[in-house]
């Protein structure tokens, strides 16, 4: 199932290039084709916390996972840069 825009989603596989990890929950504001024909893309926004928004990442929609009731949410800092 394809989730709907601007809902909140998990990862479900790290992004070293990103500093994001699996679990890691980001709102999916837009789908977007791949250049070559590949694997859609998900553009997703990412934020801390307190609600701050602190990254726009471009990642394959098979990494995205929509939220369950069962989910459990926590935090992790960011490691620095």
């Amino acid at each position: 199932m394809k989730p709907e825009l601007y809902q909140e989603i998990a990862l479900n596989r790290d992004f070293p290039e990103y500093n994001l990890h699996q679990g890691d929950i980001a709102t999916l504001i837009d789908y977007v084709p791949h250049p070559t024909g590949q694997e859609e893309g998900a553009i997703l926004e990412i934020f801390n916390a307190l609600g701050d928004a602190i990254a726009v990442v471009t990642v394959p929609i098979s990494s995205i996972d929509i939220l369950k009731p069962d989910d459990r949410l926590s935090i992790r800092r960011l490691a620095p840069a």
